[in-house]
């Protein structure tokens, strides 16, 4: 199983990386993220009084930042993840194939998700930089990281198992910014609403666990809610295509 899972997420890697849109992605990501990264670090140095540190305002605000950005470019990512196979023709062929339906989707995962760690990689080696020259809060910046590795992993499951409800990667893309940003958003619906029911939207807020994690605060509420979306809409992937390979 587990060699079968590899294979298919190796092959979803060489996949995106024979195409330029890829590249492009990892270019755009980067050229941004040097400009944001230089933009904090100028209104850190420039500050006549500093309440907060360096770690806050320059890799929590980066990460901050980044957050946002996969937010906007996880629908063009994972868009194709399944569509891509309906349009090709060959999902019928990975359907009935030795390949169960399970190793098909967590290769697909396992292979987005392969990419999104190179991104971070990449947008981590800006912060690294300043532990040269000063002192940085390491156990904030591991807990900002851990946040930002759950919150991509959930983009990436949202964006599977809607990929596996349409064979058009535009109608994937739409459909799945507007849950993600929905979900990133919904906590704000509470601001009028009871005190019961503005739990309720905060609990389902992808942004208010990503900020708790961002400030240091590594609660296992946070960690658990993105562990337990992400494999919730991973079950749904499995049950879709299991369906569609049962009933046609």
């Amino acid at each position: 199983m587990i060699n079968n899972i590899s294979l298919i997420a190796i092959n979803e890697l060489r996949r995106l990386f024979k195409s330029p849109f890829a590249w492009i992605i990892l270019a755009t990501t980067q050229f941004l993220m040097a400009i944001f990264f230089y933009l904090l670090l100028s209104q850190y140095m420039g500050a006549s009084s500093v309440t907060s540190g360096l770690t806050d305002i320059v890799v929590s605000g980066m990460y901050q930042i980044y957050g946002v950005i996969m937010l906007l470019i996880s629908p063009l990512l994972t868009m194709r993840l399944i569509t891509e196979e309906r349009r090709l023709g060959t999902i019928k062929l990975l359907v009935s194939s030795p390949i169960t339906i399970t190793e098909l989707v967590l290769g697909k995962y396992f292979g987005i998700m392969i990419f999104y760690c190179l991104i971070l990689l990449m947008i981590n080696l800006m912060p690294v930089s300043l532990m040269f020259g000063t002192q940085l809060d390491l156990g904030q910046i591991a807990s900002g990281l851990i946040g930002l590795l759950l919150l991509m992993s959930t983009f990436a499951a949202i964006g599977l198992f809607i990929s596996s409800l349409t064979s058009s990667p535009a109608i994937a893309s739409i459909s799945t910014f507007g849950v993600l940003f929905l979900l990133w958003i919904i906590n704000f619906a509470g601001i009028n609403a009871s005190e019961s029911m503005a739990e309720v939207f905060a609990y389902m807020s992808l942004l208010k666990h990503y900020t708790n994690l961002l400030t240091g605060v590594f609660n296992s509420v946070d960690v658990l809610f993105y562990i337990i979306v992400s494999f919730f809409f991973i079950i749904l992937s499995i049950w879709r295509l299991d369906a569609e390979r049962i009933y046609g």
